[in-house]
């Protein structure tokens, strides 16, 4: 498949052009998918982190998890704050463990004799797993270790931030612009 190349985009319109669709059982994650449909069909109307709050009462979420970048403490704590009105919320910093890089034998930022404490998304979601969250939450999580952190959470994981330090926390900058098209992706 390479629907991203696609112009016409008939899927829309109805149209299978995989008989994938047809052979997948859709009934384990039926109530999931309402609730998103319901979401949804409210476009443009609320913010990513509303719908987040919503998707929460909806499906009837108690206890929540955010694993977070250090780098976006900041963030992390008016989204802990906000969350907790509704639910009980654990979150737990990228750095949790303050193991050294070195020990194993990861490369260092700055100086490689110095002590540099990891980012550990398995520590983060092992935390969270014993906390019982019923769904986690990753805020600014490094790449590769978001890809981690989701691997071992035994909660179904969504993201409200992805970091991008140059962009300000938005990925898609390099793709609305030009300069980062035409200069460094060397697209027409």
């Amino acid at each position: 498949m390479k629907c991203a190349l696609c112009d016409n985009k008939d899927c829309r319109q109805g149209k299978n052009c995989t008989k994938t669709a047809t052979d997948i059982d859709y009934a384990p994650a039926k109530g999931t998918m309402r609730i998103a449909s319901e979401i949804e069909s409210r476009y443009m109307e609320l913010t990513r982190l509303e719908e987040l709050i919503l998707f929460c009462r909806k499906m009837k979420f108690k206890r929540v998890g955010i694993a977070f970048c250090i780098g976006l403490s900041a963030e992390a704590r008016i989204v802990h704050e906000i969350l907790a009105r509704d639910l009980e919320v654990h979150s737990v910093c990228c750095k949790v463990g303050g193991t050294d890089k070195g020990d194993l034998d990861l490369v260092k930022i700055r100086d490689p004799e110095a002590h540099e404490t990891m980012c550990n998304p398995l520590g983060q979601a092992a935390i969270l797993n014993a906390e019982g969250t019923e769904l986690n939450i990753i805020i600014g999580l490094c790449i590769g270790h978001d890809i981690l952190f989701t691997e071992h959470s035994d909660a179904p994981v969504t993201t409200l931030a992805v970091k991008d330090r140059v962009l300000a926390h938005n990925p898609l900058g390099a793709v609305y612009s030009r300069y980062y098209q035409g200069n460094v992706f060397e697209m027409d």
